[in-house]
């Protein structure tokens, strides 16, 4: 998935400590674009690269924030 690739190579442009979102990686436009279902999805992938993939010594799993969204920080 292109989205997913796009997300993991803005995590560069984050300082370490800093909590994001997976929809901080993306330029508002470019978000917008996005169906809620790719996005779900998306967010699914995201999880699990961060779980169990490349991002798994990168990246720490916060919590969710009041809108349900998954809250990250950079390692």
């Amino acid at each position: 998935m292109d989205c997913l690739k796009h997300a993991i190579s803005e995590i560069a442009q984050l300082g370490v400590g800093e909590e994001f979102l997976v929809k901080d990686l993306f330029k508002g436009y470019e978000w917008n674009r996005l169906g809620s279902g790719e996005r779900r999805t998306l967010g699914s992938l995201f999880l699990n690269e961060v779980k169990n993939g490349q991002l798994r010594n990168q990246i720490g799993i916060v919590n969710k924030n009041s809108a349900n969204q998954q809250l990250y920080v950079k390692l």
